[in-house]
């Protein structure tokens, strides 16, 4: 079935010249959506029918103009009924372009995600982390599952993306996908690059993001306690497996190293710093940025006991560090064994550094920005802000003064 189509010619009488003439336009309305131009034409003013939506009279110049329009007409919907026979999807822009001889070949949203998709796959380890990668592969699937559900199609032209388009994807997110809102956030910024592209190289006339803002949510990082980093090294874990994973857990908290850096934590990146003593010195997975760490005791411990893990010294890795998600569940069943409430994930290790570990003893919160590998400082302080301990121990300080 064909779709709604409109038109309408009309004038402009403001625009008209000193002669009294004017331009004659087309208003093309399809499915909800429209496009206007000129039609070529100029007519007097006061010849113009806004009813009959043409010139009035008999005279060879209002015949002509009648039988243009006419013509015009008729091609519009010649080529909407091609379009349709073709059984081709087609938008109001497309008829315009091609009754106007415009008519630029499709390009279509998911040939040109995955033409960016092929390359980041390709600058792994130069321009990109594995999990920026990861992540570009899945918003693809999330755009490409939304076009099924929503237009029953595998594929669409890119100009078709509108902000309806985009708020609908966001919605579906949230909805069908079960994504928290930081998350959907982070797909649609991810999308927005591939519209970018599509923008910057004139596949599409306008930017349909202009209007789209999308904000982060603050989230209130969980961490542990002293007491509850107590707890698990207290444990007494006759499981290997388990053991294991409470070392390396444990020394995360006092290492801050996120679960990609540890995993792939080399012998040789461990070497003398500048005061004397063993510094962890390895660029971060996710940002590519340097990570200065001075280990402590307690971290350095855990390096000493698998000093002579064969397994890891043929690797010439540090700790023998399992998937994410065997880490994830058996840290788990390890706050299950220790009585901890919190929900545990290996991540939380990193949080309980920058907070119990360094800013609440007092570690000024550049130099845990810098053993953090963050490359602003806004991130880093999203941990500072719940700190009321520390905040209480600085008040206390400015009390102190005013005695």
């Amino acid at each position: 079935m064909s779709l709604a189509l409109s038109l309408l010619f009309y004038i402009k009488k403001s625009k008209a010249d000193k002669n009294g003439k004017t331009n004659i336009y087309l208003r093309m309305t399809l499915d909800g959506r429209r496009t206007e131009f000129s039609v070529h034409r100029k007519i007097r003013i006061d010849w113009w029918n806004s009813k009959t939506q043409g010139a009035m009279g008999n005279s060879p110049e209002a015949q002509n103009i009648n039988r243009h329009l006419s013509i015009l007409k008729n091609k519009v919907y010649s080529i909407q009924q091609n379009f349709e026979n073709q059984n081709e999807h087609y938008t109001v822009t497309d008829l315009r372009d091609v009754l106007l001889g415009k008519d630029k070949s499709k390009k279509m949203l998911l040939e040109i995600f995955q033409e960016h998709n092929d390359k980041v796959d390709s600058l792994i380890g130069k321009d990109f982390a594995a999990g920026t990668a990861e992540r570009y592969r899945t918003c693809k699937k999330h755009v490409s599952d939304f076009i099924k559900k929503k237009y029953k199609k595998n594929d669409i032209p890119v100009q078709e993306v509108d902000y309806k388009f985009i708020t609908g994807l966001e919605y579906y997110l949230k909805t069908t996908r079960k994504c928290a809102h930081n998350s959907a956030i982070k797909y649609i910024t991810n999308f927005k690059k591939i519209i970018r592209i599509a923008h910057a190289n004139d596949w599409i006339d306008k930017d349909p993001f202009l209007h789209w803002k999308g904000k982060l949510k603050i989230v209130e990082r969980e961490f542990l306690s002293e007491e509850e980093i107590q707890k698990i090294i207290d444990l007494n874990l006759k499981m290997e497996r388990l053991d294991q994973v409470r070392d390396i857990f444990i020394f995360c908290c006092f290492t801050g190293l996120a679960y990609a850096d540890v995993k792939k934590l080399k012998r040789g990146d461990i070497r003398i710093g500048i005061d004397g003593g063993q510094w962890i010195k390895t660029k971060r997975s996710k940002t590519d940025t340097r990570s200065n760490i001075p280990i402590l005791p307690i971290a350095n411990t855990i390096i000493e006991k698998y000093h002579e893990n064969e397994t890891l010294k043929e690797k010439d890795l540090v700790l023998p560090v399992l998937s994410n998600q065997k880490m994830n569940a058996y840290i788990k069943e390890i706050a299950t064994l220790a009585r901890i409430s919190k929900n545990l994930t290996f991540h939380l290790a990193r949080h309980t550094f920058a907070t119990t570990v360094t800013l609440t003893n007092g570690v000024p919160i550049e130099s845990v920005s810098k053993m953090l590998g963050h490359t602003n400082l806004k991130t880093t302080q999203h941990y500072a802000k719940i700190l009321d301990m520390k905040v209480s121990q600085d008040m206390q300080i400015l009390k102190s003064k005013f005695h």
